[in-house]
């Protein structure tokens, strides 16, 4: 499993300077969890205790908000974030079988993310893309038409620069 351990004084001093630029109003509490999202990948427990005590926010609250909203992710998620539409249109073109390859080939389970910490995998229902389906979003970009090969081959590629990335830093 993936562990995740944050350093507070760390955090702590990125929220103070993400957060400078906004009033501290209950109106604000959705962008500012969008952008600790952004920031981190998902919303760490320390991150929520912060901006519910320096908002003066009920955590009840806080969880109300982060559980009702899909896009928010209370796990860590990996460094890459696949989002494969099973939407009806992508669903006829075989998009569960792209499913079951990423899950059978790549060890990328739905709603979870792979113990090296590299992969999150999320279905969604629909992305609007519909004549270009199946459609997987990887980081925020849309590619259309995938297939299973296609789908092995920007996985195998993305390990791959990881582990260039992991070889040069060392």
């Amino acid at each position: 499993m993936l562990q995740v351990e944050m350093n507070k004084k760390k955090v702590d001093a990125e929220l103070d300077e993400m957060l400078a630029g906004y009033e501290r109003d209950r109106t604000e509490v959705i962008m500012v969890l969008q952008d600790i999202q952004d920031k981190y990948n998902w919303l760490p427990q320390e991150a929520l205790t912060y901006v519910a005590k320096n908002w003066q926010i009920p955590m009840t609250d806080m969880y109300h908000i982060v559980t009702f909203y899909k896009a928010f992710s209370l796990k860590p998620r990996g460094k890459h974030i696949l989002q494969l539409c099973l939407g009806t249109a992508c669903h006829v073109r075989e998009a569960p079988f792209i499913l079951d390859a990423l899950e059978r080939d790549h060890g990328i389970k739905n709603r979870e993310t792979t113990d090296d910490g590299l992969f999150t995998l999320e279905t969604v229902n629909c992305v609007g893309a519909c004549a270009q389906g199946p459609i997987l979003i990887i980081d925020g970009q849309m590619r259309g038409n995938m297939t299973q090969t296609k789908v092995g081959g920007i996985i195998r590629k993305l390990r791959k620069a990881h582990k260039e990335e992991v070889a040069e830093n060392e």
